[in-house]
């Protein structure tokens, strides 16, 4: 049952995600911590950082981690599968109907109309790990890590990968 239960998590998460991966995130957060309470918001706050470091896709790495976490190998591979094959599929029916009507004002607009919320789920996300960061939480660190890796990348265009090997370089220095 609850290899069941990953695969519809996983596939429902995926499936109204729209915008890749990174927005994914929210939907998978409502289904992990939520509606089946597999994860804490610290426990979701901390796979999530840890993907963010690896390489790849981040969807598949949180349904191969929560996976496996809740059952095991098998859960790890449902996940997967769940993440890939139904937005593969979903994926290649869309890009046939896209195709044919792509210069249609209504699909236009429909596309414009989901762009908003994408935002929206982003701010949510981001609002609902803020205590993970407060100084008030953990002390003054956890903010600066922040704020200097907002600056860097945006201010200074410095690629992510470095933000992130320097934040776990911080975080490793001053959070222990």
């Amino acid at each position: 049952m609850v290899l069941w239960d990953i695969m519809v998590a996983f596939s429902r998460a995926n499936l109204l995600g729209y915008g890749g991966g990174p927005s994914v995130i929210p939907l998978i957060k409502t289904e992990v911590v939520e509606n089946f309470r597999w994860l804490s918001n610290e426990e979701f706050a901390d796979a999530l950082a840890i993907g963010n470091t690896l390489p790849g896709p981040i969807a598949t790495k949180m349904a191969a981690y929560i996976g496996y976490q809740v059952a095991g190998i098998a859960g790890s591979l449902v996940g997967l599968v769940a993440t890939v094959l139904p937005t593969a599929v979903l994926m290649m029916a869309l890009a046939a109907l896209l195709f044919r009507y792509k210069d249609s004002g209504v699909v236009n607009g429909m596309i414009r109309g989901a762009k908003p919320v994408v935002w929206v789920l982003f701010l949510l996300l981001v609002i609902q790990f803020l205590p993970f960061v407060r100084p008030d939480k953990a002390g003054w660190v956890p903010a600066a890590i922040a704020v200097s890796a907002f600056v860097a990348a945006y201010s200074f265009n410095v690629n992510q990968a470095v933000i992130i090997a320097g934040s776990i370089l911080l975080g490793g220095l001053f959070l222990r």
